[in-house]
């Protein structure tokens, strides 16, 4: 029997960029959760607990620094590393979602899904 496949969840709302990401994962070995706006992702964290989150801020409903902040409230989700995974990259955005709980602020726009897979390897690294 095969070792369990780590459970990434994203959290994008932009539907072309979250099935980029959606595919390029799998292929890397991923199971994958997709939620499109921080009011569908806290839904599925009451069902799911995923081994990373990887969290955009910009969003309907609810923004990632609302996500984030619920999260990190949850004793059940607290303590799933959160990657941010945004294009707002002003300073005060990475010290904010730092300062709420995020272990990592990627800009998206740097970054390429292969780039971002290895960084998810590292907070899985570092769960074990």
């Amino acid at each position: 029997m095969s070792a369990k496949k780590p459970t990434i969840l994203l959290v994008e709302d932009d539907r072309l960029i979250s099935r980029a990401y959606e595919i390029g994962m799998k292929h890397e070995g991923f199971d994958m959760l997709v939620a499109y706006d921080g009011s569908e992702a806290m839904a599925i964290l009451k069902e799911k607990q995923p081994d990373v989150i990887l969290l955009d801020l910009i969003m309907p409903n609810k923004n990632g620094f609302d996500v984030l902040t619920e999260l990190k409230a949850d004793e059940r989700l607290k303590a799933i590393p959160v990657i941010v995974l945004s294009n707002l990259g002003q300073d005060a955005d990475i010290v904010r979602g730092k300062e709420l709980g995020a272990v990592d602020y990627l800009i998206k726009s740097d970054l390429s899904i292969s780039d971002v897979v290895l960084k998810v390897h590292t907070y899985l690294d570092r769960k074990k």
